[in-house]
């Protein structure tokens, strides 16, 4: 077991970072989260032994300044959605760079958030570029955990909260890639899995696979998303050409898009656990059934309150 130090938390301002960095600081761990503008971190800024600090992660000389003191990494930063030059600034090079800043600052412990369904000759841009991200990591000689979870799903997603919104204001959904299975995992179960692979030694050199109990399609869970938000609407699975105009569509819309043709090339590798490698169970966690927790957050948004995540997506109040 490693004691508690100092770890840098990259993307710590984020989804699966907010809950990551309040399992650290009960565990003891002193955090640093950089950010381009502090007003990113003000969700974590009650956390007595957290450091917001303002900085360009893609920028080597600021992640050596970061760096200095930390006894450990994590990086979380990724992005679904861009041209193939930002797939390959986020997923690539800035693994490269983190990687050289580590070696110039002596600092050897990282655990690296990747993907499921990484690997050669993958059908996505996303999928592409963290695979090679991955393997700049792996070679850099790095004492590296991996770990690649499914679909990651919590009360502040982005993504069953997505589907339920979508069906209080739609009378029936048309769904691309309806077909394709997801493996959901909770996000505190990935919180709690990075958090175990910092403290377990014996977690250097794995690649651990983080999915939860159920493999569902992406089909079922938007009836299920409507289901327990209370408005569950008819699904038309929509055949590939239609999809990918459907996604060309939803990309010209303002803010992130909902789906993109890269998405829906990822949907290809079903998003499931090979089997092959370890689990959660590994690093001593069970994770969470989806229906054990979804209800729970999906449920509680009456009135007005549907509309927040459209707003926050559109980026407007």
């Amino acid at each position: 077991m490693s004691a508690p130090g100092r770890v840098l938390v990259l993307g710590g301002t984020g989804f699966v970072g907010r809950s990551l960095c309040e399992r650290l600081q009960r565990a003891g761990w002193t955090v640093r989260v950089p950010t381009r503008r502090l007003r990113h971190g003000q969700a974590l800024q009650p956390l007595p032994t957290l450091e917001l600090a303002q900085a360009d992660v893609h920028d080597e000389a600021a992640l050596r300044r970061l760096l200095a003191g930390c006894d450990a990494v994590v990086n979380l930063v990724a992005i679904l959605h861009g041209r193939p030059a930002a797939f390959e600034r986020v997923h690539v090079a800035l693994p490269q760079r983190l990687a050289a800043a580590m070696a110039a600052t002596g600092v050897r412990r990282l655990v690296h958030i990747s993907a499921l369904g990484v690997g050669p000759g993958a059908p996505s841009n996303y999928l592409r570029s963290k695979t090679d991200g991955e393997a700049a990591l792996s070679a850099a000689g790095l004492d590296l955990t991996l770990i690649r979870p499914s679909v990651i799903f919590g009360a502040d997603d982005r993504f069953l909260n997505v589907f339920a919104h979508l069906q209080a204001l739609a009378p029936v959904v048309p769904l691309a890639g309806s077909t394709a299975r997801f493996q959901p995992v909770w996000v505190e179960d990935v919180a709690a899995a990075v958090l175990a692979a910092l403290q377990q030694r014996s977690s250097i050199g794995q690649v651990v696979e983080a999915a939860g109990p159920g493999i569902y399609t992406l089909a079922d869970l938007m009836r299920l998303a409507g289901r327990w938000s209370g408005h569950e609407r008819p699904v038309l699975p929509l055949p590939d050409a239609l999809g990918r105009l459907q996604a060309g569509l939803m990309a010209l819309a303002p803010g992130e898009p909902l789906m993109s043709a890269d998405n829906l090339d990822s949907m290809k590798v079903p998003n499931v656990a090979s089997g092959t490698l370890p689990g959660l169970a590994a690093l001593g966690i069970t994770p969470a059934a989806l229906e054990a927790v979804a209800p729970l957050y999906l449920g509680q948004r009456p009135g007005r309150q549907r509309f927040d995540g459209f707003r926050a997506h559109a980026r407007r109040d």
